[in-house]
């Protein structure tokens, strides 16, 4: 498995436990915890870190967009999943060094994430939610 998409597995389930938990607990401790437990060897383990450190410095402005696109169901009553999953696209297409991830990587990384973690109609979602956001980011370039 590469690198970058097994800390993206990591940097999804570090996610997922802190937004449970209502953000209530330290998200570097669970990241730090599941880097070791879960990735051990990784070979560039600040890939998951910008990622976290991202999201949580864009999080109001993540979350807004990702409410944009999602009007008729909230990113409050999208399952814990979905809802992280998007994070972590929204803040690659948005915020990520595209010469390290092109836009097209990150929509594929997220869609492949919800294809092994989330329901059966989180593939869809995903892809739909963040290919309307490329769409209008390619319009604004």
């Amino acid at each position: 498995m590469a690198t970058r998409h097994l800390l993206r597995e990591v940097v999804l389930q570090s996610l997922f436990e802190w937004d449970f938990y209502q953000k209530k607990r330290d998200l570097v401790k669970i990241l730090e915890r599941n880097i070791n437990e879960f990735a051990p060897e990784v070979d560039e383990p600040e890939f998951g870190w910008k990622i976290i450190h991202g999201i949580v410095s864009h999080l109001k402005e993540i979350d807004e967009l990702i409410n944009k696109y999602t009007k008729e169901w909230p990113i409050e009553k999208m399952s814990l999943i979905d809802r992280n999953i998007l994070r972590i696209g929204v803040y690659e297409l948005l915020y990520a060094n595209h010469q390290e991830v092109p836009e097209e990587v990150a929509i594929d990384e997220a869609v492949i994430l919800a294809k092994h973690f989330g329901g059966p109609n989180s593939a869809k979602l995903v892809n739909g939610i963040l290919g309307s956001i490329y769409d209008e980011i390619k319009v604004k370039k």
